[in-house]
């Protein structure tokens, strides 16, 4: 049995109070904790490493798998890898995210591997959230690592989300987009106290109207670091967009990296990069309906990431 601590965790990553139903695969403290298929998604752990893989039949509609990983011993670190194979005409939605509990004074790591292979037709929406609590002196650490490969006709939006508790994350995504495939990312991201976060895309744009929007928002508190790099190659008739938009705060630093290069004369390609600290008339406005200096931040903040 899990326990409260463990509990909360997965409420906090993956919305769920306890193991859920239908196709879901729980990693607890290193080991599995539980899997289970269901009749059109079918769950494999690996037998020459750590991970699983994921098939989803055909025409599979309006179903959810759960990956959630849960660190609640300090001190461990773990590589995993998980592959996702969607089949044609499939509309699924995974839920996956990394929480660590680390109460003692050692580094808890959390690095994931994951790779999407996406059939003709099919759609799938992504979301992974990862969160960090303890009251040890120990740093939390998760290094998320993402390849996708979308078919024609494909459809895949990612949502990840990083608002607490991670001392140290390295975010690194790779696609190859087909044509008349989409990819749409949305990240969110905080750090306070002296985290450090990078984030890094990388997308091929090579089939013939392909495209692509990669969207960050962030707020960087205190002294942390964040640094967002992106690019989006245009080998065909396509469009992209990439935008980072981040607030910064206190005495904590942001760098935005964007690059886009247009092999094909028919490529369609756009970036977009704005920094800076709250607006002064945006307190001002919050301050004059009764909110303290302190509390009016935090509801820009909180807008700004939702």
């Amino acid at each position: 049995m899990m326990d409260n601590v463990q509990k909360r965790l997965l409420e906090e990553v993956a919305g769920l109070h306890d193991v859920p139903q239908g196709a879901y695969s729980l990693r607890v403290n290193g080991e599995l904790y539980g899997k289970n298929s269901s009749e059109n998604i079918e769950i494999a752990a690996k037998s020459d490493k750590p991970g699983i893989d994921i098939y989803i039949k055909a025409g599979t509609k309006n179903e959810s798998l759960h990956i959630p990983v849960i660190l609640s011993q300090s001190g461990l670190k773990e590589l995993v890898y998980n592959d996702f194979h969607i089949g044609e005409d499939c509309d699924v939605t995974i839920v996956a995210g990394c929480g660590i509990h680390n109460g003692g004074n050692e580094t808890s790591e959390h690095s994931g591997v994951h790779s999407f292979f996406v059939a003709k037709n099919a759609r799938v929406k992504y979301i992974e959230k990862h969160y960090g609590q303890g009251d040890g002196n120990g740093k939390n650490v998760m290094n998320p690592e993402s390849y996708v490969e979308l078919d024609e006709n494909s459809y895949m939006e990612m949502e990840t989300v990083q608002i607490k508790g991670v001392d140290s994350t390295n975010r690194k995504t790779t696609a190859k987009v087909s044509k008349n495939a989409t990819l749409i990312v949305q990240e969110k991201i905080m750090t306070h106290g002296s985290q450090t976060a990078i984030t890094e895309f990388e997308v091929e744009l090579n089939g013939e109207n392909s495209g692509t929007h990669v969207v960050s928002r962030s707020v960087a508190r205190d002294s942390s670091h964040q640094k967002f790099i992106s690019r989006i190659k245009g080998n065909n008739r396509c469009s992209g967009h990439t935008e980072c938009d981040a607030i910064i705060m206190d005495d904590a630093t942001v760098s935005a990296v964007p690059e886009i290069l247009a092999i094909n004369p028919d490529a369609s390609l756009i970036h977009e990069a704005a920094i800076g600290k709250i607006a002064g008339e945006q307190l001002i406005k919050l301050m004059t309906l009764g909110l303290t200096e302190k509390e009016a931040e935090e509801e820009i903040v909180n807008g700004f990431l939702r």
